[in-house]
C-alpha cells in the first residue's frame, strides 16, 4: 500500500530526522508533506535528494492523508492531534501529551508491536521518551527470559533531548570557556559546558523530576506495570546520543552469560562487550546509527539474581524519528493494507 505522509514540526530536530529516515528506509510513500508553523511556510527541508517547502501547519487539509508524523511539542500535539485524526489520518505523535491515555497504545515496535491495534480508539499512537525506548528494548528480552521486578537507572542525557537550542548552548559555552567570555545560560539552569546536570524536566512534590517520572510510567505502561523502577535522569555536555546506567533485579536467575546470548539475540540491540580497554560503545560512537547498542554487561553482585548493564543510542533516531518510522512500518504491514 502506497501511503500519503505528513511530518508535522519538520524543520525541528526530530522532524529532520524522520524526513531522513523515511528516505534511507524507503518507506511506501507516494507523497511525503513537510509541515511547520506558519512563520516557518515556505521553508525547505531535505527529504532524501528532494527539497520540500513547508506548508503552514493552520492551512493544510489533511483529509487524504493517511499517517501523519508529530513532532511539534505538547502545546501543538493536543490542539491538533485529535483534529487531525478526525479527518482520518492516523497521528504518530512524538510529545509526552498522549502517552499515558489509556485510549492511546504507546509503543516500541521492537517491545509491543501487537499493542498498535489499539490504535483506532482515537487515531493516536504515542512514542516514548527518548530514555524509556532505548531502556525497553535492552530489558524485553531479559524480562522475557528471567522476569525482571526492579530497575534502577542513571541516565547520561545529551542536550539534543532538549532541542536545538540546548544545542546551540553547549557549543556557544564551550566557546566561551576556551576564549574567556561570559557564561550565559538561557536553556539550563547551570552551565551544561563541562558540567553534568542532576536535572531533567520540572521537579515534581516528591522530589523525582518529570523525566524520571516519565521514564517509570512509561516502561510500566510499554513493559509490564509489576516492574518497580526508580530514575535519576542527567544531562551531560554530549550533543546527540544518550547514556545509561542500568542495575536489573530478577525473579530468576540469570547469568552475564545468559543476558550476552539472549540480547545478541534480540531485534534492535547490537551488543558490545568486550572486558578491555575502548570494549564498549560511547555516545559519540552510535550517532546515526538505527540500533540500541548494549556493553558492560555484568552480575550485580549485591542482590540476588542481579545484572548491571550500559545502553546508549542515537535518541534523535531510535529515541524518536526511528521509532517512529518503525511505528508507521508495523501500522501500514498490519494494519492499513488490510482495510485497503
Amino acid at each position: 500500500m502506497s501511503l500519503k505522509v505528513a511530518v508535522v514540526g519538520a524543520t525541528g530536530n526530530v522532524g529532520h530526522e524522520m524526513l531522513n529516515i523515511l528516505e534511507e528506509r524507503q518507506f511506501p510513500a507516494t507523497e511525503v508533506v513537510a509541515i511547520a508553523s506558519r512563520r516557518s511556510q515556505g521553508r525547505e527541508v531535505s527529504y532524501g535528494d528532494r527539497k520540500l517547502k513547508c506548508q503552514s501547519l493552520e492551512n493544510y487539509d489533511f483529509s487524504g492523508t493517511d499517517i501523519v508524523m508529530m513532532s511539534a511539542g505538547g502545546s501543538v500535539s493536543k490542539e491538533w492531534s485529535p483534529k487531525i485524526a478526525k479527518a482520518g489520518a492516523v497521528v504518530i505523535d512524538n510529545s509526552s501529551t498522549w502517552r499515558m491515555d489509556p485510549d492511546v497504545p504507546l509503543i516500541v515496535p521492537e517491545v509491543n508491536a501487537d499493542a498498535i491495534a489499539g490504535y483506532t480508539k482515537k487515531n493516536i499512537i504515542a512514542n516514548p521518551n527518548c530514555s524509556t525506548a532505548q531502556l525497553v528494548v535492552a530489558l524485553k528480552p531479559l524480562h522475557d527470559l528471567a522476569q525482571i521486578t526492579r530497575v534502577v537507572v542513571s541516565t547520561y542525557q545529551s542536550v539534543s533531548g532538549t532541542g536545538k537550542d540546548a544545542m546551540d548552548e553547549l557549543f556557544n559555552q564551550t566557546r566561551a570557556v576556551f576564549v574567556g567570555d561570559p557564561i550565559t545560560r538561557e536553556i539550563y539552569p547551570k552551565q551544561i559546558a563541562f558540567n553534568v546536570i542532576p536535572h531533567g524536566g520540572d521537579f515534581m512534590e516528591d522530589g523525582y523530576t518529570t523525566e524520571e517520572w516519565k521514564m517509570t510510567v512509561e516502561t510500566k505502561k510499554i513493559l509490564d506495570p509489576k516492574i518497580k523502577l526508580t530514575a535519576t535522569s542527567v544531562r551531560v555536555p554530549v550533543f546527540v546520543g544518550h547514556g545509561e546506567a542500568v542495575h536489573i533485579e530478577f525473579a530468576r536467575p540469570i547469568s552475564d552469560k545468559q543476558a550476552r546470548k539472549v540480547l545478541r539475540e534480540s531485534p534492535g540491540i547490537l551488543v558490545v562487550d568486550k572486558r578491555e580497554d575502548g570494549g564498549y560503545v560511547t555516545p559519540v560512537e552510535c550517532v546515526g546509527d538505527f540500533a540500541t547498542f548494549v556493553s558492560r554487561i555484568r552480575v550485580d553482585p549485591t542482590v540476588e539474581n542481579g545484572l548491571a548493564l550500559w545502553v546508549v543510542s542515537d535518541n534523535l533516531r531510535k529515541g524518536a524519528a526511528l521509532n517512529a518510522v518503525q511505528i508507521a512500518e508495523v501500522l501500514n504491514t498490519k494494519y492499513l493494507a488490510k482495510v485497503a
